[in-house]
This record gives C-alpha cells, structure tokens and sequence, in this order.
C-alpha cells in the first residue's frame, strides 16, 4: 500500500498529520503517529463528495463580520 502525507503537514518530524492511500473503490486514513493501529476506510464516492463539501463551504474564521 502507498501511503502519502498532506503536503500541508508541518513541521517538526512531520508525524502530526493523517496519513492517506487509495485503492481502486475505497480510500483509507490512518493517523501518520500510530500507523500500526486502526484505519479508516471509506468508499471513494464518499470521500469525494465530503473533499467536494469541504471545498465549497467557508470556514466560520474566515468569513467576513457585518
């Protein structure tokens, strides 16, 4: 399996991020500090449509005050 950090991840030993791989019909994240533990896997349909929401929606932080 080939798995691939954010390019987001910061500093440090780079160890404070998740952690993804894809197969043909699922992607799976696991947690890049503990990555002998549990993994998450989720149907690749699902994960684009919530990467698609995340993208659309404008974090309360960054959104302007009236």
């Amino acid at each position: 399996m080939n798995w691939r950090k954010s390019s987001y991840s910061g500093g440090g030993a780079g160890d404070a991020c998740v952690e993804i791989a894809t197969t043909p019909t699922r992607v799976l994240l696991r947690d890049s500090k503990t990555p002998t533990r549990a993994t998450l896997t989720i149907p690749t349909p699902s994960f684009t449509a919530l990467i698609n929401h995340l993208k659309e929606e404008v974090p309360p932080w960054n959104s302007e005050s009236p």
